[in-house]
Order: C-alpha cells, then sequence, then structure tokens
C-alpha cells in the first residue's frame, strides 16, 4: 500500500523509532515498523511501544547505536534505549531447514512438543512475515518510501474483527503456546473474535502452557490484565479453558459464577480496567493477593482442620504452600510477593484495632492496599467485613477527637480490649497466727 493508501503518518510515530529507523535506512540496511504498532496505527489507535524489523545482525545494529543492548537467547534481539524508551530491534527471521546439519542446529533447536527452543535464523523480509504469528501482526511500515506492506491479509482481517493465524494452527502454537494467550490478548484489546481455525484447538492445546518458563508467563499475564482490558480478556480466558493453565489453586473455587470467589476475582479487574484507562497507578501485588487470597483462605481451613495448630500458624504456612505452588507456574518477583504477604496478613490486623494499633496501622506503608482490599471483600461478603470497613472508611476520614470517639465506642460496644481483660487474682493466703 503506497502512502496515499493507508493512513499512518511519520506525526503519528515516536521520534525515538523514527530515530532508529532512519540510521538503520542511512546506513544502508532495510528498516520499517513492524507488528502491534502498525496494526494499531492503521485502526486509528495510539501505540505505546514501536518494534523495528530489519535485515541488520544484532551485532550490526549494536554497532549503529552506543545505546544499545543484546539481549535474549532463544531470540537474539537488540534493545536500543532512550532513558525509559526502548526500541526493540529484530533481525528478519528465516525458515528452519529440514536437513538437521551443525550450523542450523546452532541456531535452532525444538523440543519433542515441537516448541521452539531457539530461533536464530536470519532470513528475508518475505520469510519473517512468514514466521510472524498473527495476519494482524505481519504488516510492515517502510521509512525508505512510507508504504505498508501486508504480506498475510491483515487489513482484511481487521475488517473482518477476527484473529487469525499464519500457518497451521496447531504447529504454530506448538512452536510457541503463548500464542494462544496473545490471541485472548488481542480479541479482547481490539474487540475482535477469534476464528474458528485459531479457537477451536485453544482448549485441546491449553495444557502446552506448561512447558513455558514462568518468568515468561509473569511477563504475558500482566500483558492480559493490566492493559485496560482485564475482564473481558478473563472472561475469554476462561471460555477457552486458559485460566486454569495459570491459576491452578482458583479455577476450583470459580464454578459458580455468582460465588464470593468469581464476583471478588471479576470486581478487582473492573476496578483495574478503571484505573489504567484513567491513567491511575496499579500494581500486580495488588492483583496476585485478589487472585490468591481464597487459595490461601482454603489451605488455611484444610490446616486448622487437621488438628494441633494455632490459627496464625496455619495462616502462614498456607500463604507459603499457595506461593510455592503458584511460583511453579508463574513467577511473582519479590517485589511483588512481600507486598501481597503484606496485604494478606493485614486482613488479620486491622480487626484488631484498639487503642495505639489503629494509628499504627494507619502508618503501615500497607496499610492503603490492604484496606482496599478489605473493602473489595467487604462487597463480596458483607456481615462483620463491611462494618468493618466502615469503621476504618470513618476513622480515616476522622480529626482527633472524631478517632478518638470511634475507638471509646469499641469499648463501649462490649468489645474488650487486651488492657480491658480481667486478670486472675491469685488468692490472699492468711499470715499464720503467731
Amino acid at each position: 500500500m503506497p502512502r496515499a493508501d493507508h493512513s499512518i503518518s511519520r506525526s503519528d510515530i515516536s521520534e525515538n523509532a523514527l530515530k532508529v529507523l532512519y540510521r538503520l535506512h542511512n546506513a544502508g540496511f532495510q528498516a520499517f515498523l513492524v507488528g502491534g504498532c502498525v496494526r494499531d496505527m492503521l485502526m486509528g489507535l495510539h501505540p505505546k511501544d514501536y518494534d523495528v524489523a530489519t535485515d541488520a545482525t544484532p551485532e550490526q545494529v549494536k554497532e549503529l547505536f552506543r545505546n544499545c543492548r543484546l539481549i535474549g537467547r532463544r531470540f537474539r534481539l537488540a534493545h536500543v534505549v532512550f532513558g525509559r524508551d526502548v526500541i526493540e530491534v529484530a533481525t528478519f527471521r528465516g525458515h528452519h531447514q529440514e536437513e538437521d546439519d551443525e550450523q542450523t542446529a546452532k541456531l535452532s533447536k525444538r523440543s519433542d512438543e515441537g516448541l521452539l527452543l531457539r530461533d536464530n535464523v536470519f532470513g528475508s523480509l518475505e520469510e519473517d512475515a512468514e514466521r510472524r504469528d498473527f495476519t494482524i501482526n505481519a504488516m510492515y511500515y517502510n521509512i525508505a518510501d512510507f508504504s505498508v506492506a501486508d504480506f498475510a491479509g491483515g487489513m482484511q482481517a481487521i475488517k473482518a474483527r477476527e484473529i487469525r493465524l499464519i500457518g497451521d494452527p496447531e504447529t504454530r502454537y506448538r512452536e510457541d503456546p503463548v500464542r494462544m494467550l496473545r490471541a485472548v490478548r488481542f480479541a479482547a484489546k481490539l474487540d475482535m473474535k477469534i476464528s474458528a481455525s485459531c479457537g477451536d484447538l485453544i482448549p485441546k492445546l491449553a495444557p502446552l502452557l506448561a512447558n513455558i518458563p514462568p518468568a515468561r508467563l509473569f511477563e504475558e499475564v500482566l500483558k492480559l490484565f493490566m492493559s485496560g482490558h482485564g475482564l473481558r480478556t478473563y472472561e475469554l480466558l476462561q471460555q477457552y479453558g486458559l485460566f486454569n493453565q495459570l491459576f491452578p489453586q482458583l479455577q476450583p473455587l470459580l464454578k459458580k459464577a455468582d460465588s464470593k470467589e468469581s464476583q471478588l476475582i471479576r470486581q478487582v479487574l473492573i476496578n483495574t480496567d478503571e484505573r489504567v484507562n484513567q491513567d491511575m497507578k496499579v500494581t500486580p501485588a495488588f492483583l496476585y493477593a485478589a487472585f490468591l487470597w481464597y487459595p490461601v483462605d482454603a489451605r488455611c481451613q484444610e490446616l486448622q482442620a487437621e488438628g494441633g495448630i494455632s490459627p496464625l500458624d496455619a495462616f502462614n504456612m498456607a500463604v507459603n504452600d499457595v506461593l510455592h505452588r503458584q511460583l511453579q507456574r508463574i513467577m511473582i518477583p519479590k517485589r511483588f510477593s512481600l507486598p501481597m504477604r503484606d496485604i494478606w496478613a493485614l486482613q488479620h490486623r486491622l480487626s484488631r484495632r484498639f487503642g495505639r494499633r489503629a494509628y499504627q496501622l494507619l502508618e503501615h506503608p500497607k496499610f492503603r492496599a490492604a484496606y482496599d482490599f478489605l473493602l473489595l471483600r467487604a462487597e463480596q461478603e458483607g456481615g462483620e467485613l463491611e462494618e468493618l470497613g466502615k469503621w476504618w472508611t470513618d476513622f480515616q476520614d476522622a480529626d482527633a477527637e472524631g478517632r478518638k470517639a470511634l475507638l471509646d465506642s469499641l469499648r463501649e460496644g462490649g468489645v474488650k480490649t487486651s488492657r480491658s481483660r480481667s486478670k486472675r487474682r491469685r488468692p490472699r493466703t492468711k499470715k499464720p497466727v503467731q
């Protein structure tokens, strides 16, 4: 499509992406914007990330840019860094040779299930397009003449609002099972449907996600649930049998749509979508705390039913058990797992709010997150949680006198504080008569 036949303008492209494109072009290399950024601009959306495809090798890219670092073993890539803005530059991928010669074996490798373990066979622009996953992602914007090359009918798929794979769907999913998650993510983000040829296979092949490294799945889950379309993404993950592969401890608790577990997950995703779409801060710690709270609670009850263990010890053991099992599937960095533990622990501490404890809890670094989570739970469970949430809301809004009155009302209401508990007096012994 020549410049006159498409809507992409250089004014829509980030300054840093243009710098990379022009430097590659001026050095005699081919340089294209590719993938999601081209798709989004053609759909009238504003991309957040810009990816570049070129015939320059990663080492040649590094020679052109002092601010470049090479990453990855499975896919060798160049990252050109401009402060917080990173432009990813990938060399055109080529087809794997049928004959398993020594050179090809060094550059590419597959598992027994068909998963590509290493993929550094370079090729031409046309080969690269055939190696792309979805038709809507195989469009290239050429900085040399401002044209767009559409190799796989991407524009047609956009008009039909349909997610379609390039090539044989089963082979492509086996090469990289994360493509099943990407199909769902694009369908939710772009308000498209997944074609029957791509969607019908997903429930059957979903278990292949167990072969994906937990660190990679952590990044994919962030994209699924923290891009402003989390609720719709969740519904599609359930529809295609993928959610169980990500959160196997939570899925058994979601059998009923009107259960407190199901309602909490839906509400936390609604809230997250609203915050993302209003450019408000969101954290994976809160999302994971919500997803794994009821598995922790269920495990805690199991341990207590076994007997011989205190409620506090049962809770701490349950937290460790649930996190350990979840980490086998999705890695959760400590910068998120530690705040999750704080949010969970504070759910119990917020009910012990007598005297100075209420003020101390108010100063806790994770109080606000724990309070928000308490309100979220109260929406689903009501009862004492609802009363507790209202008390903390009033306590935060009150002045010094109002806070004192709220604390006094706890004692007047018959709630005994730790200080007011009566102590057993030792019986007085009579002095012996002399």
